[in-house]
């Protein structure tokens, strides 16, 4: 019989969310939730539709940047789950339309309702639980949530 440890317990359920998170992919298949660069976003395209989760930074290798997606990463399925659209911005040095509209100093994490209005602004990272509880008390999450499930009315 094997005997575990508490801290060895603690570990193995501490890693049971990024094992999970890892086959919700098929083997082979590339995840459809994914980070995209504001360079390739269109606003105009996904206003109502998508809600914007922005990560401004003023380089990719910026600490604050990679525990944001490392925090993030974690919560794809119900970020997915709520319309988000994932856009990154690592490059001052070519303003995207995105960067010249909300002008970031350094790391910043912007979110945003559907409408595309800035709801919030934080300039450290976000653990994706504290994203997701925001975004559910957006008010049109919240008219969606209504017409969604009728009987919390």
């Amino acid at each position: 019989m094997i005997r575990l440890d508490r801290r060895s317990v603690l570990f193995l359920a501490a890693l049971a969310p990024l094992a999970v998170h890892a086959q919700t992919a098929a083997p082979g298949e590339a995840n459809p939730f994914a980070p995209v660069p504001s360079s390739e976003v269109v606003e105009a395209e996904l206003v109502y539709l998508r809600r914007p989760v922005i990560v401004f930074a003023d380089s990719p290798n910026d600490p604050a940047f990679i525990r944001q997606m490392e925090l993030l990463a974690r919560y794809y399925p119900q970020l997915q789950a709520r319309d988000v659209i994932l856009i990154t911005d690592t490059d001052p040095a070519a303003p995207s339309e995105l960067r010249r509209k909300l002008r970031p100093r350094g790391f910043s994490l912007v979110l945003m309702d559907k409408d595309w209005k800035s709801a919030l602004r934080k300039p450290l990272p976000w653990d994706g639980r504290e994203v997701i509880n925001s975004i559910d008390k957006m008010p049109i999450a919240r008219s969606e949530a209504l017409e969604k499930y009728p009987a919390g009315r």
